[in-house]
């Protein structure tokens, strides 16, 4: 009998990497479990299974995909080369949701791809913001493309099947730009990642984005000119049918990663749908960030409550309001900040809030008076800090490069924790040196103790938010990086150190990593047990529902008139009055 043709379809090899960054020593940033799965592998993720599905690249083309998140797995490049050339077929590799920290760890491991002969294309913020902003493209993506890597800037549904039929015909262009045609996002490929990628993260949760855009106009972000300032955002269809893939999964946890929540035109509908899940039975647990004006939108805190919402992130950035002015954040008023956390609260919801260190007019001295007014007049409970950075794609950092202003050509300090620009009343030294103290002074013993205090009071349990406080303190005391580039159990490899750095000897490296990890855990060992005795003192307390403070009452008027937040500056006094004014005047116009 004559043989028959094989059927067996030809492989495509589609090798999604999702880069770590560097630390200061050099070593790739990894952990046995990390902070959070990353929302723009899943979504990169979701489209290549799309693709797969409906063999774009022909019925004779089998496509795989592997997504691979470094914060939490080895990205072994010689293993990674020699899987796909044993398995034969054509391959590409993609550099996901790229920041510009991660830029420079990025470009060396497509440096190695490329030098086996694979495609190689990097996408997200750091290209995109870039190609948005600048008049010339900066040495790093020249780098790429001299080295025939290509850059994909904008956002990938609708696009990701003409590039793998360029990278299966040899065609890849050398850029891919579509930052000015943003996609509807109704009916797109639902985000998702495997279960072993969501267990390889703490928390077991999963994330999406269920819009993009945001209205406002802040000039240290980036979100604004990638993906614009128009609401695009995913139907309630397609929100019911992402958490019913991952509830098949076991994962009923996710953080919602859109900018601003609040203003997506669509958060009505989406949070109807998800408390009807809810009441059919399938439990669903969200964790979202808002503005600071959420609470005046009608019924959007208490829906936020019935979704499942129990932690939300506000970007508040400072209490100075000329600070706020001159950053374009005219959305965060100072006279509302309390009445705003308050609100969440009343909800039963977690607040984090996001705090800027190093606007022109910041001091060593005013930024720790503005922290004490915090810690005793308004009442949140997480609080995070950010170094101000120019980030690529920011209005910020196009106006300092137009300007030829210095500044850090390191792409991997862009991460918020490290100065990468002068400023007019600190140096480097003071500016990195307050930036660590402002953890320690938020996070003191006594605060600690207060917070908890607030949580009894308001019906939140105290031992929840004592695991939060410690898991926000210690990752920046003992291994000097954000809680959220954090994880459980650092990993550090010899081998995986940044090009330039010099690969320490066995007899070095490995005794030097031992004493490390002795002296970190030990010290974090004593920090919890000293919030340990914290907590036991608060708890031990008969009465919490008699615990008062000035951050907890509710306002008025003569309250006001005594509070710092409102009083220490002559920018807070100007402002406060003039938003009484506004409010007279309302009043008298019967507005």
């Amino acid at each position: 009998m004559p043989t028959q043709p094989s059927t067996t379809p030809r492989p495509f090899h589609l090798l999604l990497i999702k880069p770590s960054h560097y630390d200061d020593d050099g070593y790739v940033i990894q952990w046995w479990r990390s902070s959070l799965p990353s929302n723009s592998l899943a979504t990169v993720y979701g489209n290549a299974l799309d693709c797969a599905q409906r063999r774009v690249l022909g019925d004779d083309v089998a496509i795989r995909v592997l997504a691979l998140d470094e914060t939490n797995t080895r990205v072994d490049t010689k293993q990674l080369v020699h899987e796909i050339k044993r398995a034969g077929g054509d391959a590409l590799v993609g550099m996901v949701g790229v920041q510009s920290n991660q830029y420079p760890r990025a470009l060396d491991l497509a440096k190695r791809f490329r030098a086996a002969d694979l495609s190689v294309v990097i996408g997200g913020f750091h290209v995109s913001g870039c190609l948005s902003m600048l008049k010339e493209r900066p040495p790093e993506l020249e780098d790429a493309l001299r080295d025939g890597i290509s850059l994909f800037a904008g956002e990938l549904e609708g696009r990701l099947e003409p590039l793998l039929q360029d990278a299966a015909s040899g065609g890849l262009k050398p850029i891919y730009n579509y930052l000015s045609d943003l996609p509807d996002m109704g009916g797109t490929p639902t985000p998702y990642l495997p279960p072993e990628r969501i267990k390889r993260t703490m928390g077991k949760r999963a994330s999406f984005d269920a819009g993009r855009g945001c209205p406002y106009l802040c000039s240290f972000c980036t979100i604004i000119n990638v993906q614009g300032h128009k609401s695009r955002h995913r139907t309630a269809d397609d929100i019911e049918r992402l958490i019913r893939a991952n509830s098949a999964d076991g994962i009923s946890n996710f953080f919602i990663t859109d900018d601003n929540f609040a203003r997506n035109q669509n958060w009505e509908a989406i949070f109807d749908r998800i408390i009807a899940l809810k009441a059919s039975g399938l439990p669903v647990r969200l964790v979202i960030q808002a503005d600071t004006q959420s609470h005046r939108i009608p019924g959007f805190i208490e829906k936020a409550g019935q979704a499942g919402v129990d932690r939300v992130f506000i970007g508040m950035e400072t209490i100075n309001p000329d600070s706020l002015k001159a950053a374009q954040k005219g959305q965060n008023k100072i006279t509302d900040y309390r009445s705003m956390l308050q609100a969440w609260h009343q909800t039963g919801v977690l607040t984090y809030a996001g705090y800027i260190i190093g606007f022109p007019s910041d001091t060593p001295e005013s930024i720790r008076r503005d922290i004490e007014i915090i810690k005793r007049e308004l009442p949140i409970d997480i609080m995070e800090f950010f170094i101000l950075t120019p980030l690529p794609g920011s209005k910020d950092h196009q106006r300092l490069v137009e300007a030829s202003t210095p500044l850090d050509p390191d792409m991997n300090n862009y991460d918020t924790q490290h100065v990468t620009m002068a400023h007019p009343k600190m140096t480097k030294t003071e500016w990195e040196a307050i930036y660590r103290e402002v953890w320690d002074l938020y996070y003191s013993d006594t605060h600690v103790e207060t917070v908890l205090r607030r949580a009894r009071a308001w019906g939140y349990d105290p031992k929840q938010m004592l695991a939060k406080l410690f898991a926000f303190h210690a990752p920046v005391v003992y291994e000097r990086m954000h809680p959220l580039e954090g994880g459980l159990i650092r990993i550090k490899r010899r081998r995986d150190r940044r090009p330039g750095f010099p690969v320490e000897s066995p007899v070095v490296f490995y005794p030097k990593l031992v004493r490390e990890f002795v002296a970190k855990y030990l010290g974090a060992y004593g920090m919890h047990r000293r919030y340990q005795r914290i907590l036991a003192k608060v708890l031990a307390d008969p009465t919490p529902d008699a615990y008062t403070d000035i951050a907890i009452t509710p306002d008025g008027q003569e309250q006001q008139d005594a509070l710092e937040l409102f009083t220490a500056t002559a920018s807070a006094q100007a402002f406060v009055n003039k938003r009484r004014k506004i409010t007279a005047r309302r009043r008298a116009s019967g507005s």
